[in-house]
């Protein structure tokens, strides 16, 4: 029993870290461009989100499983390798069931294989941890990421748009910040909710 407990806590502490306490956007500050670039629609951010954790999950799973067997000299171009293979299979699902969306995320879906928070979890905790761990770890920092950006999306589509998902929140008579359709929009929430989440972060901990 004092084994299981142990599990279950080390799991429910990576969970943690990768969604909070080191979340791969506001406090790594990892993944921005993506951040800046998608985060204009609801959409875009849910299915680069998703897109994300997939990729982090499945490649870091193959590393950990594998990672007995990989030479050093040749550990990043292993991880390039596994983790292009997962974002083709994301790639290429999109533009079969997601044309839309998978033409206004353009060349941002096949970034993702330079993707810092992917690559980072494959060397700092896929390729020491056994797959039980790995795959919380993938899914918490995954989450992390899709948390940030979809939590920006929102700001940016109502403000913009006065709309999520396309559903009218907001009336004609609201004036509308085109701003937030552009990077600078994006750069000034992004901005805005780091400083935000560190704060509360560490009024937590003082507590």
């Amino acid at each position: 029993m004092k084994l299981i407990r142990l599990r279950y806590k080390k799991w429910f502490n990576i969970l943690k870290d990768g969604i909070s306490r080191q979340n791969p956007i506001v406090i790594a500050v990892l993944g921005i461009c993506s951040s800046l670039a998608v985060t204009n629609r609801v959409d875009n951010a849910i299915a680069m989100g998703l897109g994300v954790t997939f990729v982090v999950m499945a490649s870091s799973t193959v590393i950990s499983l594998i990672r007995n067997f990989i030479p050093a000299k040749v550990r990043m171009v292993t991880y390039m390798v596994v983790i292009s293979t997962f974002v083709i299979m994301v790639q290429m699902f999109l533009e079969a069931y997601f044309p839309a969306i998978a033409t206004r995320l353009g060349a941002y879906v096949g970034l993702i294989i330079t993707n810092c928070i992917v690559m980072g979890r494959a060397e700092a905790f896929a390729v020491k941890n056994p797959v039980r761990y790995t795959l919380v770890d993938g899914f918490a920092s995954g989450m992390g990421y899709t948390f940030v950006l979809v939590s920006i999306s929102i700001i940016r589509e109502l403000l913009s748009a006065g709309s999520i998902l396309g559903l009218t929140i907001l009336s004609d008579s609201f004036p509308r910040w085109t701003v937030m359709t552009l990077a600078p929009g994006g750069f000034f929430v992004l901005g805005l909710f780091i400083w935000a989440f560190r704060e509360l972060a560490r009024y937590y901990e003082t507590e």
